[in-house]
């Protein structure tokens, strides 16, 4: 099959060589463009956890924290990975699903996330909100062509359906799948497991191995 893997650049790599091992036609092509808000240290000092709802949002959480971090909960098992531990991790990878194994009296929480992320967790848990990047969509120079698209974000998921392709595409967990229905998007399978391995499974079986 032709894939086009939409992961912002430098995000790609890992995807795109364990597609290209199972013989597909791989193509990169980033329809969003990470960037951070500051270079300002985070004072974490004070927070009995640390909610975190990206990767993205992981790393910049480790580049600008001011002191060790306090517990850290995770949306994900990808979110976990990017912070290299978390003490807890949502076993579905949606805000719901994060808040659903927070526990019931978490004392002070510091939800840090995208500037445009949903508001949930941080109204549900009475929690203080920092913004670390922003997601800008990109359009390609050229039409896009192929059999299936992956999106591993919602902001990737409005992006595509912006363009309004008509290819269908696989998703990387419930949050982004239903980002790309509102957008108009088919969305032919989502991953079991919310990370690379589980959206490679994905076109796996939905296309085999070739």
């Amino acid at each position: 099959m032709r894939l086009i893997v939409t992961r912002p650049a430098g995000q790609e790599a890992e995807l795109v060589e364990r597609l290209l091992a199972l013989g597909h036609e791989v193509y990169h092509v980033p329809l969003i463009r990470i960037e951070p808000l500051s270079d300002k240290p985070i004072d974490v000092s004070g927070y009995d956890w640390i909610v975190v709802t990206s990767p993205n949002g992981a790393r910049e959480l480790l580049r600008r924290a001011a002191g060790p971090l306090p517990r850290v909960a995770a949306i994900g098992r990808a979110t976990a990975a990017a912070l290299g531990h978390a003490d807890l991790v949502a076993r579905v990878s949606t805000q719901e699903g994060l808040f659903e194994v927070m526990p019931s009296a978490p004392g002070r929480v510091l939800v840090a996330a995208a500037e445009d992320a949903r508001g949930y967790l941080a109204h549900a848990l009475g929690a203080d909100t920092i913004p670390l990047y922003r997601t800008l969509p990109l359009v390609p120079e050229q039409p896009l062509r192929g059999d299936l698209c992956l999106l591993a974000s919602a902001s990737a998921s409005r992006a595509f359906g912006a363009l309004a392709t008509g290819i269908p595409a696989v998703s990387i967990g419930p949050e982004t799948t239903r980002a790309a229905r509102k957008a108009g998007v088919d969305v032919v399978a989502e991953a079991r497991t919310h990370d690379i391995g589980g959206l490679v499974a994905a076109v796996v079986a939905v296309g085999g191995s070739s």
